[in-house]
């Protein structure tokens, strides 16, 4: 009987830790860098600084955004401009780097289009680049990412909203031109067809990160996709929720406004 036991508490466990290794965490961690030597290192392999983005007026941390050649030819295609970039989180509050996952975030943004070798070679030269990354504890079944919901009647990936429409030459022109581009963080051309934009949120509509969680501030700036004569942003309630996976239903109603308040702050260039 206690052979049995034992037998059965093994097969738990190797149970246990399969399902464990589908698990893919939405952030690596790595050991705390400035934002110069983060930005060094992501340079000398192969990675195109963007932009950087400050999480807050206290500079308790820095976003590093950048790209590579890999990475904006796969954003290029239709629908798929939102994976042009991935970004590290220079945390001072906590003492680390927190870098978005490209396994977990190119499954989200590019669907059908994933290809997974892909992301490991981008993975690979992260990791060339900061060393040996531990995964963060928010994450995903790796089967669940694609077609993720926070829950029922939530959106999805692909419930993005028009913020604007027009030729793509009038789009550029209204994001770059509002207020006379101060809210304008950086645009990159992913193809003939496609921009992808990213802009900063009103202030009052930004404090959200920090009652959810500055850990996971990647999220902004806000992306906006140009393409088809069409300005388009992942619905808010789905790109938090991406960000956040952890989060909790009590957390996500503290913060019930902030979706229809991003709407409004980003459609505003376009009217």
């Amino acid at each position: 009987m206690k052979k049995f036991f034992l037998l059965i508490a093994s097969v738990l466990a190797i149970g246990s830790s399969s399902l464990n290794a589908n698990e893919v965490s939405a952030y690596l961690i790595g050991a705390h860098l400035s934002v110069d030597e983060a930005s060094i290192k992501l340079t000398e392999n192969g990675f195109e600084i963007v932009a950087t983005h400050k999480v807050n007026k206290k500079s308790t941390g820095t976003t590093i955004i950048f790209t590579n050649k890999m990475i904006k030819k796969a954003a290029s295609k239709k629908s798929r401009g939102f994976a042009g970039v991935l970004k590290v989180l220079v945390d001072d509050e906590r003492d680390l780097i927190s870098v978005t996952n490209p396994i977990y975030f190119q499954k989200a943004f590019l669907q059908d289009d994933y290809n997974e070798q892909n992301a490991k070679k981008i993975l690979s030269s992260i990791e060339s680049a900061f060393g040996t990354l531990k995964g963060g504890s928010d994450k995903l079944d790796s089967d669940d990412i694609a077609g993720y919901h926070y829950m029922s009647m939530m959106p999805y990936y692909e419930d993005s909203v028009v913020i604007g429409e027009g030729n793509m030459a009038e789009l550029l022109q209204k994001v770059t031109g509002f207020a006379k581009g101060r809210n304008l963080v950086f645009d990159i051309k992913l193809s003939e067809d496609s921009y992808l934009v990213a802009y900063h949120l009103g202030r009052k509509t930004s404090k959200f990160v920090k009652k959810i969680g500055t850990q996971n501030a990647h999220l902004l700036p806000y992306m906006i996709l140009i393409e088809n004569d069409e300005a388009r942003i992942l619905a808010p309630k789905y790109y938090i929720a991406i960000h956040y996976p952890s989060l909790s239903l009590g957390q996500f109603m503290k913060i019930s406004t902030v979706p229809g308040a991003i709407e409004t702050d980003l459609k505003k260039p376009f009217r």
